[in-house]
């Protein structure tokens, strides 16, 4: 068997198990409180965590006060999943939960690749009670 032949084959299987997240993977800037949320790969999921943000009067700690949980309630916002549990790709993925530290409640949600540098991320209680947010991407 040639180099060429050998090579080939073991490309398209790199190529074929590249993941359809890898769109969404990646720093992105959030408009609630300029937030830095990473994305990544968790398993065959896609999860979000909070890996920074501006810091309001009210909650210089930027502790997760809000939560339904008290035990949580003096957990720093930084480090926290905001995202969990969305499969599909290439442009929409479903199925996974939004938390919102806002109300300290999570939601079923949906993320959609607008452009390469936009991404909107919808937290619904409702099918028709919905919100939604526009992520840009940093890295």
């Amino acid at each position: 068997m040639s180099l060429k032949h050998a090579v080939a084959p073991a490309l398209l299987v790199i190529l074929a198990s590249s993941p359809a997240a890898a769109g969404i993977v990646g720093v992105w800037l959030a408009p609630a409180r300029s937030a830095h949320v990473q994305i990544f790969q968790c398993g065959a999921a896609v999860c979000g965590r909070m890996i920074s943000a501006t810091r309001p009067r009210t909650n210089p700690k930027l502790l997760d006060i809000h939560n339904q949980n008290p035990a949580l309630r003096r957990r720093s916002m930084v480090g926290a999943m905001l995202i969990q549990g969305f499969k599909g790709g290439p442009t929409t993925w479903k199925g996974g939960r939004v938390y919102n530290p806002g109300d300290g409640k999570s939601y079923k949600g949906a993320l959609t690749l607008v452009d390469p540098d936009h991404l909107k991320l919808q937290g619904c209680v409702l099918a028709v009670l919905c919100k939604s947010q526009v992520f840009k991407r940093i890295s």
